[in-house]
């Protein structure tokens, strides 16, 4: 036995340290719950951070990575061993002053901090319908940021909606209005080429919808995301701009050259944005989340009393082109004028002055035809407000001296277009823009321009933001068909309000439907267009129809004009990705209940239980019969009901349903 005394100890000692190995390489893993216990987040350090996520015991998505790196070779994932938890719970409620969704916002969730000792650390929440997290940072220098790690892992290969950018053979990838159709792809099958804008959608078959996002994007790019050839996704962010320089064309811009190979400079100490992914047993769970706003820094306006959301005309998608009038259309006083009346007759709140009315590469050289005086007087003397488009570049060139301007006028809204960015430089001067549109007490709305990613939050004047492909694609394109129409609900919608501009009464059968620049056409029915009123959020609703069509049939406009566009309530009452979608909102004591579908005619149900007790007078307005060969049939009537009632309603292909239920 004396032969194998030495091997035997080497073999004992071999293993203890073995052991010991292990030991020291063990998961640290913390898990909270969200307040219902729904959602459990299992956060885990090891030689890298992760974290998984769990819906009533179902994986939802699988250990994936977080870090961040610096350019002078720091990173997060350097300080792992021996990290601090704390652990907290919040119940509050929000009040929102520019309520798209509702007034009162439920604020529940549990946290985990995480605090390394290299002066980074995470934040995680868990709410019962998502969960988030942010980095943060405690430098006393300032930092520049090489590269971020946001990994998306899943346990299974899903189908996701994404909007993938279209590159411009004269600018980098990273340009892009932010104005894409939603590709549906296998996870797997989507490669690293393949660059797109949030929110995303990940499909599975069998549990929860996963939405993919971001909120407070402050000082610091926005998030692009790319494929993996795997069951994964990952975080991709434009670096920073070394060198730009500017377009020579009628919407001139500023493009990127050279970027560093950096994604940010900036403070030392600091939160970044939160990365956002929303969960949705139900597909009617995604369009009435407002995790994002929630997430969002707080108003940054101290008096926001001369916000004033509404409805708005716009002349630019149908280029002015009114008849019956006795003067030639255009951008003209006349036309204006004209515009101002069909406001006032309507219930709008203010027209729109589109690109245009002035020389775009310099908002003080006035279009010849415009008398901005008696405009503004004649506006005023009615009680409608008046709203001016501007090219992004030209604003920043002359911001303050502009927006003295707009005050002079009586101008209370602005919309300032083509930045076609969301690097570092352009989130600042989304941040210079409203800051300065808030000292001259003007509502604001970006176009070209990133989604608002809780911004309307921080900002409750910068009242909507574009980054959809909208209305005025069918001046030139088909492609805003129904599917299309229905898919922006859970999606697009879930990063904040968005100016689709809907209301064009000329309506067409997808078979029937042409580009058409000067008799410009939608893809659905009127009443799907009406519909949009109420299931597309925006505080500032732009009228795009015809109003010469408008002032024929009065009753339509009286009540589209009456259709509110902030919101006491919001409830999706029943809807399905692509399909369909049935949304209830409330104002006082009057609810709107809207309906859409895509390109396949539907019969839907809607129980009335969510209605106070009383009874209602009703107003309707659905598909005619003919709709589905003449889309813009519809039919108004008026009824009775109760909470007791079921709807039994029918709607066309590419058509709609409202309903307007007011308390006795």
């Amino acid at each position: 036995m004396l032969q194998f005394e030495k091997p035997m100890k080497h073999y004992l000692f071999t293993v203890i340290l073995l052991l010991f190995a292990c030991i020291a390489k063990a998961d640290v893993i913390r898990e909270i719950n969200s307040p219902d216990g729904s959602i459990r987040l299992v956060v885990s350090v090891n030689n890298r951070l992760t974290y998984s996520i769990f819906y009533k015991s179902q994986q939802l998505v699988s250990p994936s990575e977080i870090d961040i790196i610096l350019s002078d070779g720091k990173k997060l994932s350097d300080g792992l061993a021996n990290p601090a938890f704390s652990q907290r719970s919040n119940k509050s409620v929000i009040i929102s002053p520019v309520p798209e969704k509702r007034k009162q916002i439920p604020d529940e969730y549990t946290e985990l901090s995480l605090t390394l000792t290299n002066s980074f650390g995470v934040i995680f929440r868990v709410y019962n319908d998502g969960m988030a997290y942010r980095i943060i940072t405690h430098f006393k220098e300032d930092i520049q940021v090489k590269d971020e790690v946001a990994d998306f892992h899943f346990p299974v290969n899903h189908q996701v909606y994404f909007p993938k950018v279209v590159p411009d053979s004269k600018m980098d990838k990273y340009h892009t209005s932010f104005e894409e159709l939603y590709t549906v792809q296998a996870m797997d099958s989507i490669s690293t080429n393949d660059l797109f804008f949030t929110p995303v959608l990940v499909a599975p078959e069998r549990v929860p919808k996963v939405a993919i996002t971001e909120s407070d994007l402050e000082d610091y790019p926005g998030m692009f995301l790319t494929g993996t050839r795997s069951n994964a996704l990952r975080g991709d962010f434009a670096p920073y701009p070394a060198e730009e320089t500017e377009s020579n064309e009628l919407y001139s811009l500023k493009y990127v050259t050279n970027r560093a190979d950096f994604i940010a400079k900036t403070k030392g100490s600091r939160v970044f944005p939160w990365r956002v992914l929303m969960i949705a047993p139900q597909d009617k769970d995604l369009p009435a989340n407002d995790l994002v706003y929630r997430l969002a820094s707080p108003s940054r306006v101290a008096d926001v009393s001369w916000v004033k959301p509404g409805k708005a005309t716009d002349e630019w998608i149908i280029t002015s082109n009114i008849f019956n009038v006795p003067f030639k259309s255009g951008i003209n006083t006349e036309t204006y004028l004209y515009y101002i009346d069909f406001a006032k007759r309507f219930g709008f709140e203010r027209i729109m002055m589109d690109a245009g009315w002035s020389d775009n590469n310099d908002l003080f050289k006035i279009t010849p035809g415009i008398d901005m005086q008696k405009i503004t007087s004649y506006a005023k003397s009615k009680g409608i407000g008046v709203s001016m488009w501007t090219l992004g570049l030209t604003l920043e060139k002359q911001l303050e001296p502009a927006l003295d301007q707009f005050n002079k006028w009586g101008v209370d809204f602005i919309m300032t277009d083509f930045f076609n960015r969301d690097d570092q430089k352009t989130v600042q001067l989304f941040y210079k823009i409203a800051e300065a549109c808030a000292r001259h007490k003007l509502m604001l709305m970006f176009h070209g321009a990133f989604k608002p990613a809780g911004f309307n939050r921080t900002f409750p004047h910068a009242i909507a933001r574009e980054a959809v492909l909208g209305s005025e694609y069918n001046i030139w394109s088909s492609k805003v068909t129904p599917e299309h129409n229905l898919r922006l609900p859970f999606i697009r919608m879930l990063a904040g309000p968005l100016d689709y501009e809907p209301g064009m009464l000329n309506n067409a059968t997808v078979q029937g439907f042409k580009p058409h620049s000067e008799n410009v056409m939608s893809m659905t029915t009127r009443t799907q267009q009406l519909a949009m009123f109420v299931i597309y959020e925006s505080p500032i609703q732009f009228f795009a129809g015809n109003p010469s069509q408008g002032f024929i049939e009065p009753k339509f406009m009286e009540f589209l004009g009456g259709i509110p566009t902030v919101w006491d309530d919001t409830q999706v009452l029943d809807a399905k990705v692509s399909d369909y979608i049935v949304t209830a909102r409330k104002k006082g004591k009057t609810w709107y209940v809207a309906a859409m579908t895509d390109a396949t005619a539907r019969d839907l149900t809607i129980p009335l239980d969510f209605l106070e007790a009383g009874t209602y007078t009703a107003t309707i307005c659905k598909d005619g019969v003919n709709a589905d060969k003449y889309p813009a049939d519809y039919n108004i009537s008026t009824a009775t009901f109760s909470k007791k009632d079921v709807l039994k309603i029918h709607l066309a292909p590419g058509g709609g349903y409202v309903i307007r239920l007011v308390r006795k």
